[in-house]
């Protein structure tokens, strides 16, 4: 998949590693000239220019584009970009820049598909946004550890085996269990995996891609990690 990111601040270089990291083409998007030059030297695909200017934007064909971030510092340019991005057919993340200014966005800016104030999570939550789908970062634990909730999908390997005939990798372990519409509880091993439940799981990052495949399924177009930064 393609994605542009715009701003090559902290969030945005970190959601651009892990993206490029999990095979996805990523461009950056940012103003400064040696955040560009060294990003460029790093290997990264970077173009200079205001994220929030149409001709920058489009000069990146976006109708190639699968997603645009817009995670700079400046909210300005975050909302603009997104507007732009949007009317190409991108999805659309915009960083807010405080709480307050994130529930008045996810209320009222209805074209963009996730608002996100990645201050309070960490920066693998952009890039979770980004990709959408049944799995979705609840927060960073460590620079290594995450906290994770999956989506049961109809593609499972595991779908219809119960709780307890889960094996997840070493690293990871499963915290609590929600049937489709209801509430989460502790898991109970006698609990079937049917397709539209939910779990979340705690893992090494580096065992996320199997935790995935084993609850969400190989096939799932997103395959990879998705939800604040």
């Amino acid at each position: 998949m393609r994605f542009v990111i715009v701003g090559a601040g902290r969030v945005g270089m970190r959601t651009a590693r892990v993206l490029r990291d999990e095979g996805h083409e990523v461009t950056l998007v940012d103003p400064d000239y040696t955040k560009v030059e060294r990003l460029s030297e790093e290997g990264f695909d970077v173009v200079q220019g205001d994220g929030s200017q149409e001709a920058v934007l489009e000069g990146l064909d976006l109708s190639t584009v699968d997603g645009l971030a817009a995670l700079s510092g400046d909210l300005t340019v975050n909302v603009i970009a997104c507007m732009i991005a949007k009317s190409h057919g991108c999805r659309t993340v915009l960083r807010a820049d405080d709480d307050y200014r994130e529930y008045v966005l996810r209320k009222y800016a209805s074209d963009v598909d996730e608002v996100i104030y990645p201050e309070r999570l960490g920066a693998i939550v952009a890039k979770n946004a980004l990709l959408g789908g049944s799995i979705r970062a609840i927060a960073d634990i460590a620079h290594n550890i995450q906290l994770v909730e999956l989506t049961v999908t109809e593609d499972a390997p595991m779908r219809g085996y119960t709780l307890s005939e889960v094996e997840l990798p070493a690293n990871a372990r499963m915290l609590a269990f929600c049937k489709d519409g209801g509430s989460y509880t502790l898991p109970d091993s006698d609990h079937s995996l049917e397709a539209g439940d939910r779990v979340v799981v705690i893992a090494d990052y580096n065992d996320l891609s199997d935790v995935r495949r084993i609850i969400v399924g190989a096939s799932n177009p997103t395959a990879a990690v998705a939800g604040g930064a």
